[in-house]
């Protein structure tokens, strides 16, 4: 059966000739583009514009990941995608969002760019968070669960208060910002198991930065983006709850760091099974009766991946994969090779995921039937506060194993205020020392 995209593919590519009818209307098309294009050259709007790409053209300013620097919109497209393409890094369940990779990119962006203290990036972003947590908040579980993809969504206007804080944008700018913002915060789950996912991030951070511009250079916006009439709330939310996002005090500080590298919806379950205390082995599993959030059902539940990426959102890969002794804190584990191994895709076979209503975002029971007739309870709960030691042990193991112990070292004086002073010297360590 033909697809809407099949369709729209074949057309796109089409290549027997356009009749001459449409042909010759879309020539007077281009002439009337050009002319309303040229005719606008005097208006606002075409001057904010074209300055702000003058000035992202003058020369590089902010880093990239790895080395060189880019513009400031460029390298927070660049470092939001590199930075969630482990899918690694941490996660708020309030909203079910990733904040670092789609605010980072975009403070420690701009703060190059206006040579802003590192305490200054870091409050950005804080801030920045606390501004995606509560639209996430405001646009409602149903915005996720329909399939919007909030790190993304709720993350770009969290980069646009990051980085407009640190524009100085007074605070009608601000509000131009989030309104543009508004128009352009986009992405979805379809892309889940694919480059996309990461991308979105990317695309966050860099909307966030262009946004904040696009305010302080003078671009106007509807005066209320969120809640106005056809805003992003209601046309992005079957429930939203404007309400919900106007809480006092700090969200952030509830902040979930991933100690496994997949997807955080699918952290409790491997938790559990690591806690066994006479955890199984593969060969004497009859059965694994696995007990979840409905809400990860439509994310984390690929039955057979095709692929190392989509590994990471696979409860039955990853179940095998723990109860198989294979690291799921190792990023090397997550190869294509993985999504083809014959007794993984025995072991996932044999798991059952149920939607449990009684679980929150951050639970997952079960329990393991063996064939000698004997039943494995587990269960476990992220909502549980990190401990300051503990933590801090965990973190440097997971950054010795994916960047080694010297690059680790390093960025663990980021937590010394008097080691990494602006963000300048930040971006030189994310380039690698001294390269430019």
């Amino acid at each position: 059966m033909t697809t809407l995209t099949d369709h729209l593919v074949a057309l796109a590519l089409r290549r027997d000739p356009v009749p001459d009818a449409p042909a010759l209307a879309a020539r007077y098309s281009l002439f009337d583009w050009a002319t309303c294009g040229l005719a606008a050259l005097q208006e606002p709007s075409a001057r904010h514009m074209r300055q702000i790409a003058l000035d992202e053209a003058a020369g590089p300013t902010a880093t990239m990941f790895g080395g060189g620097q880019t513009s400031a919109r460029m390298a927070a497209l660049v470092n939001g995608t590199i930075s969630h393409a482990l899918d690694y890094d941490d996660t708020h369940f309030a909203h079910i969002g990733h904040l670092s990779v789609g605010i980072y990119p975009a403070a420690l962006a701009v703060g190059e760019m206006t040579g802003a203290g590192l305490g200054d990036v870091v409050t950005a972003f804080l801030l920045g968070s606390e501004v995606a947590i509560r639209v996430g908040l405001a646009l409602g579980p149903m915005h996720y669960d329909r399939g919007f993809h909030q790190t993304a969504t709720a993350g770009a206007f969290g980069a646009t208060a990051a980085a407009g804080r640190l524009l100085g944008l007074t605070p009608g700018q601000m509000r131009q910002a989030f309104g543009l913002a508004a128009t352009r915060a986009s992405g979805i789950k379809n892309q889940f198991g694919s480059m996309g996912k990461p991308l979105n991030a990317g695309l966050a951070a860099s909307n966030g930065v262009e946004c904040a511009l696009w305010a302080r250079a003078g671009l106007s916006s509807a005066r209320d983006g969120l809640e106005g009439p056809n805003g992003f709330l209601v046309t992005h939310s079957d429930s939203p709850a404007p309400a919900a996002g106007q809480i006092d005090g700090f969200l952030f500080d509830a902040i979930k760091f991933k100690l496994h590298a997949c997807c955080h919806g699918t952290h409790a379950m491997i938790e559990a099974l690591l806690a066994l205390p006479d955890r199984p082995t593969p060969a004497q599993i009859a059965a694994i009766e696995l007990r979840t959030s409905p809400r990860w059902l439509s994310v984390c539940d690929i039955k057979r991946p095709r692929s190392g990426l989509e590994v990471k959102f696979s409860y039955g890969w990853l179940a095998a994969m723990t109860l198989s002794g294979m690291p799921t804190a190792d990023e090397q584990s997550y190869c294509d090779a993985t999504a083809q191994d014959p007794a993984l895709a025995a072991l996932a076979a044999r798991l059952t995921v149920t939607g449990d209503a009684a679980q929150s975002d951050m639970q997952a029971a079960g329990t393991i039937r063996l064939h000698d007739g004997r039943c494995l309870p587990f269960q476990h709960n992220l909502d549980q506060p990190f401990l300051a030691g503990p933590l801090q042990a965990s973190l440097r193991r997971k950054a010795v194993v994916l960047i080694g112990a010297a690059q680790a070292d390093a960025l663990w004086a980021l937590l010394d205020n008097h080691v990494y002073r602006t963000s300048t010297d930040l971006g030189q360590l994310l380039r690698g020392g001294n390269q430019a």
